[in-house]
């Protein structure tokens, strides 16, 4: 093959080159050069689960299909080149100037940055050298690489490189590489294609298309750029290849594995381990040649019931969101289910991208336990009251305005911060940020668990930072666990061939919030499910949870806790932030809708043979210190019934009504105290009894002024929404300042406390 030859620089050598080799050639009397591999024989490492079953095997059969060097494409020659070894042609087996070059970057970043390894000295580490470890192996590596040069020629030994270097997915060599990707001859590829495949050589598991597509076409366009910098290629033509789409082939359908996103964590903790090897190839050796047994925390029952649990909701693939759920027992930190996407081995690009960890989706009112614990802590008691209306303008320093809506526009008097909580109220949270500072409430979400970066912003009460479902299940595990905190674990041993243990996870807990603050949120976030947002997550045991809904119904969550067990869930589309309302979807998606569905169903199911337990109870009621007492749970039972448990155990009751469609009248909507409180037998408790609505009629205010419109509406017991926006050209001019558009219609029946939007034409 003649053109990388005819695009090497030929001259006499520097005279580092001559002093090096000169080096190397006396220090090659110790050693000798074999060609045959000293690797020992590979064996199989297992994954198991928390049970011990096996989960997969990472098999050591190794996929490769030999080539000879005319049959690879010379996009591909080129491509490996320029970005491993662009003087290949040129130097004898090890690379001075590389090596100074590598020198210099490496002290000037104080790290390494840059290696200075050829492609010779590349394939003895990987075929001759085997997995060594001793202090001379780089010099015996380079000592090789120069008996190498002299043994073989440049062609030789490039041809036997492409067919060994690993590439990912299994797949050793190019041609094993091209097929298992693009499903093609290694001479067709294009090059867009071999630049992909040359940006693997460095980090294959990083970069690999499959699993991390958008690293891998970052990767892609540096060696593009090596290309084009060397003039390999033009600048055009390694415009054109970044351009194009990654189109890989559809994985085995016969390597099929339970929790794949599950073990794609446990794959990417082991690399990472220094016990397995120094280098990320020895790792990766270590782990598919090194008859590893990796023990993981994963419930087998759990991930079934979970998968389950998402299949039951989103019964339509083709149509339904996608879901990511995440299980983690909060004493341990440890891993029991994981649901990265619907179909990892499916013909979708994306599908193995996990949306469990590496998604980051707006949290919605999810995050908002995390400001009322900072509340809390910065001594800003439960019953602090706050203005609730539908909308709220509030000032910002130094910035405009902050405007913001209740998620149904609803205003709701003044609340305190149990009920802005259970009915998520967004204009009391607003307020209440702003009294604890964001920043606060930001390094609270951090210390408890939340990994991804999160901006110190007012909004971040209302959830707009993205999160990934990881996080929020190991944030709330916090709470769960009485303020301990435990990073998610997922491997607890690794052990070789032999049974030396390699690795042993350590369990650790740290104190993020005191437990008093702990048991306050958790005892208000029981009422979000027995009375609140959270209701389909109802179980019949004690649950904490929240819900969540993203900007535009984008994103929906419900995470939740019993004592035993958090869960994260969360349901959207995967490829874009598409809103969830009909006709896309079969309605509109909320966080407590499929997302609660979901979390009821798995956590009912896995907890099924296991005794309820309760969280344990506050000791201060709403900021006030009393004797711990418990007051029972009566929201959702028959009022008379619920005033008969409460009077025969010592307690003054009184009743109020309100209007609800949800429950039967005569049904206990609310309680206050909350339930469990610990609270002195001379507290009143007041019980919320649900009424049946009226049924109002929407009267007709088209043309009417502004405050002649509101007056109608609140005088038919409905709520007003006005919405000042100009009318569609042409608006005539004598209905400036006047309604044009009303919902509901007028002679609509609406029940009592519908809003009643009107937009109204400005009068400027």
């Amino acid at each position: 093959m003649e053109a990388p030859q005819a695009r090497a620089r030929r001259g006499a050598p520097p005279a580092l080159a001559v002093a090096l080799g000169a080096g190397l050639l006396l220090a090659g009397c110790r050693y000798s050069v074999d060609l045959e591999p000293l690797a020992p024989a590979a064996e199989s490492s297992t994954i198991v689960s928390a049970g011990g079953q096996v989960l997969t095997t990472l098999d050591a059969g190794e996929y490769r299909v030999p080539v000879t060097l005319d049959e690879v494409s010379e996009h591909l020659v080129d491509a490996v080149l320029a970005v491993e070894d662009r003087r290949y042609f040129e130097h004898s087996g090890v690379d001075a100037r590389a090596i100074a070059r590598a020198l210099k970057r490496n002290a000037s970043e104080g790290a390494i940055a840059e290696g200075g390894s050829t492609i010779t000295q590349q394939y003895v580490r990987t075929v001759l050298l085997g997995r060594e470890r001793t202090v001379s192996r780089k010099l015996r590596e380079a000592v090789l690489a120069v008996q190498l040069e002299n043994r073989l020629s440049k062609q030789e030994i490039l041809e036997r490189y492409l067919n060994a270097v690993y590439l990912g997915d299994g797949a050793y060599g190019v041609q094993a590489a091209a097929t298992r990707y693009f499903g093609t001859s290694v001479g067709d590829l294009t090059l867009a294609q071999s630049a992909l495949l040359a940006g693997l050589i460095q980090a294959p598991e990083r970069y690999n298309p499959r699993r991390h597509p958008l690293e891998a076409v970052a990767r892609r366009e540096v060696v593009l750029e090596q290309m084009a910098k060397y003039d390999v290629v033009t600048e055009r033509e390694a415009e054109s290849a970044g351009d194009e789409p990654l189109e890989l082939v559809d994985a085995d359908a016969g390597d099929r594995y339970i929790a794949p996103h599950f073990l794609d964590q446990v794959t990417r903790f082991v690399l990472a381990r220094e016990e397995l090897g120094e280098t990320e190839d020895e790792r990766r050796r270590t782990l598919y040649q090194g008859g590893l047994r990796i023990e993981t925390t994963l419930d087998l029952r759990a991930q079934l019931l979970a998968e389950d649990a998402v299949g039951k909701v989103l019964v339509d693939p083709a149509g339904d969101p996608a879901a990511a759920l995440v299980a983690i027992e909060p004493t341990t930190g440890e891993v029991k289910a994981y649901v990265g996407g619907r179909d990892y081995f499916g013909d979708d690009p994306s599908a193995q991208f996990d949306l469990a960890s590496q998604a980051r989706r707006q949290a919605g009112s999810a995050f908002k336990p995390f400001v009322l614990a900072a509340a809390l802590e910065d001594g800003i008691g439960l019953d602090r009251t706050y203005d609730a209306p539908g909308t709220i303008t509030l000032p910002l320093p130094g910035q405009p305005a902050w405007t913001v809506g209740n998620y149904d526009g609803e205003s709701r008097g003044r609340m305190d911060l149990v009920d802005a909580t259970v009915h998520s109220s967004n204009t009391v949270y607003a307020q209440l940020i702003l009294d604890v500072g964001p920043e606060d409430v930001v390094e609270l979400a951090s210390r408890m668990g939340i990994r991804s970066r999160l901006g110190p912003y007012p909004s971040a009460a209302l959830g707009t930072n993205g999160v990934s479902a990881l996080d929020m299940a190991s944030g709330f595990s916090s709470f769960a666990a009485d303020g301990l905190h435990a990073e998610p674990v997922f491997v607890t041993r690794i052990t070789d061939a032999k049974g030396t243990v390699l690795y042993q996870h350590s369990p650790a807990r740290e104190r993020v919030l005191p437990e008093e603050t702990t048991r306050q949120v958790n005892a208000v976030l029981e009422q979000v499910v027995t009375r609140g947002t959270g209701i389909n997550a109802r179980i019949g045991r004690p649950v904490a949870g929240k819900t969540g809904t993203g900007e535009e119904w984008r994103d929906a969550w419900f995470v939740g806790s019993t004592p035993e067990l958090t869960t994260a869930v969360w349901v959207g589309f995967p490829d874009a932030e598409v809103s969830m309302l009909p006709p896309l979807t079969r309605a509109k998606v909320t966080g407590g809708l499929w997302p609660a569905q979901i979390w009821g169903l798995f956590t009912g199911a896995v907890l099924a043979d296991v005794p309820a337990s309760d969280f344990p109870a506050p000791t201060t009621d709403r900021g006030r210190e009393v004797k711990p007492i418990p007051l029972p749970d009566v929201v959702g039972m028959p009022g008379i019934e619920a005033v008969d448990l409460l009077t025969d155990a010592g307690w003054d009751v009184t009743t109020v009504s309100e209007a609800n469609g949800t429950y039967p009248p005569g049904t206990v909507i609310r309680q206050f105290p909350f339930a469990r409180a610990p609270i002195t037998r001379d507290t009143e408790v007041t019980l919320t009894l649900a009424v049946k609505p009226q049924v109002a009629v929407v009267p007709p205010v088209l043309g009417l002024l502004t405050d002649e419109a509101v007056a109608a509406i609140e005088a038919a017991g409905l709520v007003p929404q006005v919405l000042v926006e100009p009318e569609p050209p042409p608006g005539p001019a004598d209905r400036i300042g006047r309604v044009w558009k009303q919902s509901p219609v007028s002679g609509q029946r609406a029940e009592e406390g519908t809003t009643v939007t009107v937009w109204v034409n400005p009068t400027a």
